[in-house]
């Protein structure tokens, strides 16, 4: 049912969302200053390309001062105008039956969208606490 769900969400959104966020990346990339951001950006690229499946958590040992002001500055120059984007795709999503799954999965962008930094995206179908070790695939 996830792939059944995730071929759907890529027809309709996933593609171009993935699209969006990793054109945001490779800008990001252009500065060293904006690198965080960059591969922040990445990571939700892949999130959003094949979202059923997968869940965001915290990174192990905390975000740190260095994630939360990023992800402060983030949040105030393009996280509230993503999730906003989010939102509205959703609500446009969930008019239909077929949709409803879809538009959840695309609210379940918006925390990660908003704050990027310190986050990890992680399989769903493994139990793992917040603090997941990518070591134990």
């Amino acid at each position: 049912m996830k792939t059944l769900l995730n071929i759907i969400w890529l027809l309709f959104g996933g593609l171009w969302l993935a699209l969006g966020y990793f054109v945001a990346g490779i800008i990001c990339c252009l500065l060293i200053v904006t690198i965080p951001w960059g591969i922040a950006s990445f990571r939700i690229a892949s999130y959003a390309l094949w979202p059923f499946g997968r869940a965001v958590v915290d990174r192990p040992g905390g975000t740190g001062l260095f994630a939360l002001l990023g992800n402060i500055i983030w949040l105030l120059v393009a996280g509230i105008w993503i999730a906003i984007g989010h939102v509205l795709t959703a609500f446009a999503m969930a008019l239909t039956v077929v949709g409803i799954p879809l538009a959840i999965a695309n609210l379940k962008l918006i925390p990660v969208s908003l704050m990027p930094l310190g986050k990890q995206i992680v399989p769903s179908d493994r139990p793992f606490v917040t603090g997941y070790n990518n070591s134990r695939r």
